[in-house]
Parts: structure tokens; C-alpha cells; sequence
């Protein structure tokens, strides 16, 4: 009776499912499968429906497809079934399906279930791609086995053998485009354990291309074959192994099939796995470095697979592909593989374990599946000797630099292990993951990337296709090599936690150098630029970058022009490699603007205060004539004498002039404002014109939030006339077609706020509970305020890094003018998953905060905020 066996199975699946999490069944889908096997087995045997359909005239058998049929079942996988008829599918088909398989509904179960005969069968498998690679997975459980003899047989005589190319083919360019929308798994924050690259799907394209090809049934087979040493073996199976474990887990804490490894599951899945601290990382951190590695492993192993078959390069169409030659002595082109003549031309040559990959950069095509072997098999002769030999120098400096938009050979070299042996510094970073919503890559991936992004600069992959970069890039001629050296070590210090990355990192790319054999000088330079790489994006992102003070500091720093375009290349490579939360329009307008303004004060001194005087009256004299008539001229005179030397200063002509009509058109309202769209970034700038009053600028952030206006940047002037110009660049809104609507909908709250009748504080609440996932999402770092009365002469700067969340911005500033603090400038900024905000503040005497006890009680109310805000989320 079905009832018996399904109670079996319930209470069979419960006990193997508790079992393994508590790490008692290495081999569960094996046995998860079995359990089904043996349902399908007693219902077969018990079945009511079966004997009415008089098997002996029609028999029929039930066979398990996909990742059943592979015995590959997941906790909640699909149960894919075949109900396999001889010559025809009965009537009572449906009856005998009703039986077998809505009982499993019942359980929450999720089956797929299909009746055919055989001739059916063959057919669809030669029509529909699908069926074809679930037919190559199938597996016999019950009933009368020579029908699945028959199909199977079928099915090789009648499609496989006739179109085999044809199938790998499609299979392949399946797979491409399969890596083209889930991506490559070994890179993303958030992969897909089952279709991304790297993932279970390119284990099982070759498990069908095996079996297409050379009949091959097992893994196990491709090691009797050849496709795979001994110790591959090993290490594809203990890598399929993990990734099926973290499948099984995941899919139990989802309740439900999920192969995308969300945020919300990473830091419950490290913990299952006990994955305690160690090496400066967190538990999660080790999980996804753990995780990481293994993928990448099957990822190697997929692409190898097709190299050795010939599918790894994609022939363009219309055109053959040019077989590529090479006259190293040692090497030898097979297929379009680089491959060492034979392993003793390695031992009587070390040099061309590094040959090889300058090689493969020369022609553009990848090692063999072979030379990788080789590779590995001799790195015993990477040895310090081999390090600071000249001619390994020179040929690591030309892999270095030469553009390989097709193939990046730093990355073949990290994935052989090539590039560990060499610097052994590297191991210490590879698959290291930076648990955070920033970070797109593990760092050592990352760190090669940024490498790419500089070689790409001023070419047609440039994705940023920006010619300054690229014209810069040209400038540096020799100093190339070193910007590329600094590019690959610039994260090399997050191997080693006890100190900032930075520095360490400095400490140790001065060390490496030296074992290359270069200079002094030149480990110098490598050590600033690795050391300093985080410097201008700071300064750009939390400095009033047109304070004069803020150039100067810069320029004192860096002291030299070539170090500056070195240090600004390489900000804008890392920038770009780290993710679109790194670098964007308003980064790189940042950026851009201070990298000139540091420049301009290197090439021709610092300021002088009489020059800063002649500019202001040029501006003045730019403004006034202007003006249409001497009356609008003598208003525009009075009013001169009313603006701060710093609105004065930092202003331009073009901008005071519109800041004048503004006032103009004030009148007796509370405010004005004016929009305008940024070419040079996707921002918008909004300058308001007001009375000037207590809590002003608390209130305006308030409302932007509100209205989902992100404030990037605020820069906050009074004038003398107790009239308040302050300048917002912020996110536009998120509907753009009534954008015009969205801005009056957030001026009529502003409006609003002012007269007393929105109450901003209580609206917020209300908005703040679409914080929590973002807060949930990864662990939570310490929030922590800084207080610095040195860097600036004439303002204190408060320092905010917290979590972002809606109101966030208004409950920081509402602290401020509670304790009789006006914002002067503001810098809202984005540092890992957590926001930095910046203050530049004065009390109501204008003064800096120079009392301990109040530079203490500040702190303490902005950290209390914070918190309570972020525990209300």
C-alpha cells in the first residue's frame, strides 16, 4: 500500500535529514536517494492500478531522471520521473500517477512526472534538448528493466550517435550562455551554487559530453580514461562533495529548493559549519573562502575539459581559427594549447615555467591540460634563485603589462599556482573573501582585475572609455611596470591581519620586491603606492575638497607628479575592479576634481592668500557687469558685503549669479530652491536660498530622505544677512519620467517642516523598517563616531560610520542642533556596508569645539542615536 510506504518515507527522510546536519551522513544525496528508490520500489510491488493495466501485454517501468537519476537529491530537490510504457501509454497511466506521486505532493515535495512509450521517448529526445540531457542522467528503479534497455538504446542508435557533434556543440554554447546570466560563481557575493560558473551544472556538461562522446557513465570514469590524474580525482570529488553539502544545507534553512547563496543564509551556514575565527577573518569569511576555492576547482576543471576537447576557444563565425605557432625552445602548440615539450625540458629549463605564460600572453591562447599539470608537478624549482633571475624580471614585467583583452594570463597563472609559487606573499589572499556589499571578487581576483582595468585604459575594453585615463596611462611610459606592480600588491597586506592592510601591505610589497631584485628606489615607490591607495579616495569622498588647506595636505603627501598620476591611476583602477558601489559618477567626479586641484598645487605652489584676493574680485567684477541696470548693480554691491570670504572664495562667478537671483525672488517666503542636472554625473544639484534659522540643515535631510533623495554632498553657506545658501548634490529620484512631480511633491514637504505642521522624526519611523534587510545582511560592524579638531583650522570635523538607514542623516544633524552646532559641509560617503558621514561644524560663536567635556557629550549622544535607531530597525 502507498500509505505504508510513504509514512516510511517521511519518518526515513526526517531521521537521514537530522542525521546529516549533525554531520553524520557524508554521502547524503546518495541515501536521500535510495529512500526514494525504495517508496517507488513498495509502491510498485503494492500497487492497486498496475495489475489493471495487464502489464504482461504492456509492460511498464518507472525511471528516475535529472539529478535523481544522477542520485544526486537534495533535500529539496525536484523528483523527476518517468513512466515508461512499451507501446503505448493506457488510460489508467493517470490513475497509476495519482497513486505514486500526489502522495509525495503531500509531504511538500516538489515532482516532476512524465508518461511516454518508448517511441515517444526517442522522439522528444531528438527534438527537445532538455529531455535529451535528463535521458542521459536516467536510471532504472523499477518494473521491467529491458525497457529501459530498449530506450536507452534507442536513444544512442537514433540521436546520439548520428549527432553527436552537433549536441556537445549545443551543449556548450548552453553552457556559455548559462555563465552569461547566472554569472561566475567563484567572483559574486551572492553566487549560485548550482548554475553559476563554477557551480554543479559545469560538473554535470561534463558528465554529458562524457557520455556523448565516449559512453562514460561514472566520474569515477574520467579518471580510467585520463581526463583526470589520480589526484584530480581527489580534489573534483572533495570539492563536489562540499558544494553538495552547502546545497543541502542551504536548501534546509530555505525550506524550499534555493541554490542562490543569499547574504541572509551566509553568516547561519558558517556557523553550521563551526567555522570559527582564525587568520583575521571571521567565521563567514572563511565559509565563503572555503566555498570559493572549491568552486573555482570545479570551475578549472570544466574549462580544462573542454580545452582538451577542443571547445574551450569559440570559432567566430564566417572565420576559421588561425593555428598559432611559437619558436620558444621547450614549447610546443597543440590544438591551439600551449605545451612544454617534455617535463625534462622543464627540469633542464626552469626558466620556462614562467616562458610559457609570456608565451601564451604573446599568441593569446591558454596551457593545456597538460602544461597546467607540468606546471604544478615542478614548483619546487620557483625557488629565490628563480625569483631574482633577470630574465624571469623581465619576462614577469611583459605578462605584467602586455594587454590580453581575450585572455587574462595573470589569471591562468593564479589558478595553475603558478603565481603563488613566485610570490608566495599572493597565497595568503587567494580566495580570502571581504565579507561585506561592497567587494564584488575574493581579493586576490580582485587584485588581478585591477591589474586588467589598468591595461585597458585608453582602449576600445576600457568600460569606462575614458580618454583622460588612457592618456595618462601613455604619460608614464617605465613607470607602466611599476603602476602595474603596485596594482597586484596593493591588497597583498590583507593576508596578514595584525596590522591595516595598507601599511602592512607596504612592508610586505617593499620585502617582494627586493627578492625580484630591484632597487631602493623603485621598492620605494612600490611601498608609497600600495601604502597610500586608499589616500585620495578618503580625501575626495570626506574632504571639503575645495578647501585650499585640502590640496596643500594632499600635495605635501605625495610631494611629486609622477607619484600623484601613478596614485590616481591606481585609486581609479581599484575603484572600478571593487564594484559599482566604489566607483560611480559622483567617485569619479570627486576624484577627478581633487586629483586636479592637488595637481595644479604641486606644478605651481601652494596658494597665496593675495592670489585668493584678486580672484575674488574678478569674480565680483564678472558678476556686477552682469547685471542689466545700476540699480540691480548697487543691490548686488550691498549684498557682496554680506557674504563670508569663504562663499566668496569657493564659489564661482557663474554660480554667485544664480545664487543672487535666488535671493531675489525669496521675497518674504521661508524658501526658494533651484534644480539642476549634472552632465559631468547622474546627480542632481539643488541650491536653497532661506532664512537662516536653528536646525535648518537637519530638516532639509530629513526631507530628502523622505522623498528617497539620497545627499551626497553639502556645502552650507551664511551670509551676514542671517540668509542661509546652502548647495545639495543628491540622487535624482527614482521616477524619472515625472521627476518634475517628485521635486514638488518634496518641496511641499519641506514647506511643510518648516511651518511646524510635518513632523519629520515620526514620518521617518515609518520608513525605517525597509532598513532591516540591509541591515541583516551581513554581520554587523561596531558603529563609531570620530571627533578631529586638526584637521581643518576653522571647523571641527565629525565623523559618522554607521549602518545606512532611512533617517539616518536627519537623526545625526538633529543631534548637532540640539547641541548649538551649525553643519557648514557635509560629505555623505559609503565605506564597505557601512556609511561614513562627515561633518564640518562651528558652534553658534563660530568657533571649533575645543571643550573635552563637550567634544565627549557629542559623541555619546550621536553613538546613542545610532544605536537606538538601529535597534528599532
Amino acid at each position: 500500500m502507498a500509505e505504508h510506504a510513504l509514512k516510511t518515507l517521511d519518518k526515513s527522510r526526517k531521521t537521514l535529514i537530522s542525521r546529516f546536519l549533525k554531520g553524520g551522513e557524508p554521502e547524503f544525496p546518495q541515501r536521500h536517494a535510495q529512500l526514494f528508490d525504495e517508496y517507488f520500489c513498495e509502491c510498485f510491488e503494492t500497487s492497486r492500478v498496475g495489475p489493471k493495466m495487464n502489464i504482461s501485454k504492456n509492460p511498464y517501468a518507472i525511471v528516475a531522471l535529472g539529478g535523481y537519476g544522477r542520485r544526486e537529491q537534495c533535500v529539496f530537490s525536484d523528483i523527476d520521473l518517468l513512466f515508461l510504457f512499451k507501446r503505448r501509454v493506457p488510460d489508467e497511466a493517470a490513475d497509476l500517477v495519482k497513486e505514486i506521486v500526489y502522495p509525495l505532493w503531500d509531504l511538500g515535495l516538489d515532482v516532476g512526472h512524465s508518461t511516454l512509450s518508448i517511441g515517444e521517448c526517442i522522439a522528444l529526445a531528438g527534438e527537445d534538448f532538455e529531455v535529451l540531457t535528463s535521458l542521459l542522467d536516467s536510471r532504472f528503479i523499477c518494473g521491467m528493466s529491458i525497457l529501459y534497455s530498449d530506450v536507452m538504446e534507442g536513444l544512442q542508435r537514433k540521436t546520439i550517435r548520428s549527432r553527436s557533434k552537433r549536441i556537445v556543440s549545443m551543449l556548450v554554447e548552453n553552457n556559455r550562455e548559462r555563465h552569461r546570466h547566472f554569472g561566475d560563481s567563484t567572483y559574486l557575493l551572492e553566487p549560485n551554487i548550482k548554475e553559476g560558473q563554477g557551480g554543479l551544472r559545469d560538473y554535470h556538461t561534463i558528465l554529458w559530453i562524457a557520455r556523448i562522446k565516449h559512453g562514460l557513465r561514472e566520474l569515477r570514469d574520467l579518471e580510467y580514461e585520463g581526463y583526470l590524474s589520480h589526484e584530480e580525482f581527489g580534489e573534483l570529488t572533495s570539492a563536489l562533495s562540499f558544494v553538495w553539502d552547502v546545497r543541502n544545507r542551504l536548501h534546509q534553512m530555505a525550506g524550499r529548493k534555493c541554490d542562490q547563496l543569499h547574504f541572509e543564509y551566509q553568516t547561519r551556514l558558517a556557523r553550521s559549519y563551526k567555522a570559527g575565527r582564525g587568520s583575521g577573518l571571521k567565521p563567514v569569511e572563511r565559509f565563503l573562502g572555503e566555498l570559493h576555492s572549491r568552486m573555482e576547482l570545479i570551475k578549472q576543471h570544466h574549462l580544462m575539459f573542454l580545452a582538451e576537447l577542443g571547445y574551450l576557444e569559440k570559432k567566430k563565425q564566417g572565420r576559421r581559427i588561425i593555428q598559432k605557432r611559437t619558436h620558444v625552445k621547450g614549447l610546443t602548440v597543440v590544438k591551439n594549447l600551449l605545451n612544454f615539450t617534455s617535463p625534462k625540458a622543464v627540469v633542464d629549463t626552469p626558466t620556462l615555467l614562467i616562458e610559457i605564460f609570456k608565451e601564451s600572453a604573446t599568441l593569446g591562447i591558454p596551457l593545456s591540460v597538460e602544461a597546467r599539470r607540468v606546471v604544478k608537478e615542478f614548483f619546487y624549482l620557483v625557488d629565490d634563485r628563480f625569483r631574482s633571475s633577470e630574465y624571469v624580471v623581465k619576462a614577469f614585467e611583459y605578462i605584467l603589462i602586455t594587454p590580453a583583452p581575450d585572455l587574462n594570463v595573470l589569471s591562468e597563472m593564479l589558478n595553475t599556482g603558478f603565481l603563488g609559487a613566485l610570490i608566495p606573499d599572493v597565497t595568503h589572499i587567494i580566495n580570502r573573501i571581504q565579507y561585506d556589499e561592497y567587494h564584488l571578487y575574493p581579493v586576490a581576483k580582485h587584485s588581478l582585475t585591477a591589474v586588467q582595468t589598468l591595461k585597458t585604459f585608453g582602449t576600445h575594453q576600457d568600460s569606462q572609455w575614458n580618454l583622460f585615463y588612457g592618456d595618462l596611462y601613455r604619460e608614464i611610459s617605465r613607470k607602466k611596470i611599476l603602476l602595474c606592480w603596485a596594482a597586484l600588491l596593493h591588497d597583498v597586506g590583507k593576508g596578514d591581519p595584525r596590522k591595516r592592510h595598507a601599511q602592512r601591505g607596504s612592508e610586505i610589497a617593499r620585502a617582494i620586491m627586493k627578492s625580484f631584485g630591484y632597487g631602493p628606489d623603485i621598492q620605494e615607490t612600490i611601498a608609497f603606492l600600495v601604502k597610500e591607495h586608499l589616500f585620495l579616495m578618503k580625501i575626495a569622498t570626506r574632504r571639503d575638497i575645495n578647501d585650499e588647506e585640502t590640496a596643500v595636505y594632499c600635495a605635501r603627501r605625495i610631494k611629486d607628479v609622477k607619484l600623484l598620476k601613478m596614485l590616481y591611476l591606481l585609486t581609479v583602477a581599484d575603484s572600478i575592479s571593487t564594484g559599482p558601489k566604489a566607483w560611480n559618477d559622483w567617485t569619479e567626479v570627486l576624484l577627478r576634481d581633487l586629483f586636479f586641484k592637488v595637481l595644479a598645487t604641486l606644478e605651481k605652489g601652494e596658494l597665496a592668500s593675495r592670489r585668493a584676493i584678486e580672484e575674488v574680485e574678478t569674480k565680483k567684477k564678472t558678476v556686477l557687469s552682469s547685471l542689466p541696470t545700476r540699480k540691480k548693480i548697487k543691490e548686488a554691491e550691498a549684498l557682496f558685503q554680506s557674504m563670508s570670504p569663504r562663499y566668496l572664495l569657493y564659489c564661482n562667478a557663474g554660480e554667485m549669479i544664480g545664487h543672487i537671483e535666488l535671493y531675489n525672488r525669496l521675497g518674504d517666503q521661508e524658501f526658494v530652491w533651484s534644480i539642476t542636472k549634472e552632465d559631468s554625473s547622474n546627480t542632481r544639484r539643488v541650491t536653497i536660498c532661506a532664512r537662516d534659522r536653528p536646525g535648518l540643515f537637519s530638516r532639509i535631510s530629513g526631507v530628502f530622505t523622505l522623498n528617497n533623495l539620497n545627499i551626497l554632498d553639502a556645502q552650507i553657506y551664511t551670509w551676514r544677512n542671517n540668509i542661509a545658501l546652502d548647495v545639495f548634490r543628491v540622487t535624482p529620484p527614482q521616477d524619472r519620467i515625472f521627476e518634475e512631480e517628485r521635486w514638488a511633491k518634496a518641496e511641499n514637504s519641506l514647506r511643510a517642516a518648516l511651518a511646524g505642521t510635518l513632523e519629520l522624526g515620526e514620518a521617518l519611523r515609518e520608513k525605517k523598517a525597509l532598513s532591516r534587510d540591509i541591515i541583516r545582511r551581513s554581520e554587523k560592524r561596531p558603529h563609531r563616531v570620530k571627533i578631529d579638531n586638526e584637521i581643518s583650522k576653522f571647523f571641527t570635523v565629525v565623523e559618522v560610520f554607521s549602518y545606512d538607514f532611512p533617517g539616518l542623516l536627519f537623526s545625526i544633524t538633529d543631534v548637532l542642533y540640539k547641541n548649538s552646532l551649525d553643519v557648514w559641509i557635509a560629505k555623505i560617503s559609503t565605506k564597505v556596508d557601512q556609511v561614513v558621514d562627515v561633518f564640518y561644524v562651528r558652534d553658534i560663536e563660530g568657533q571649533k569645539i575645543d571643550s573635552q567635556e563637550q567634544i565627549s557629550k557629542l559623541k555619546s549622544e550621536i553613538e546613542e542615536v545610532v544605536a537606538d535607531r538601529l535597534d528599532e530597525g
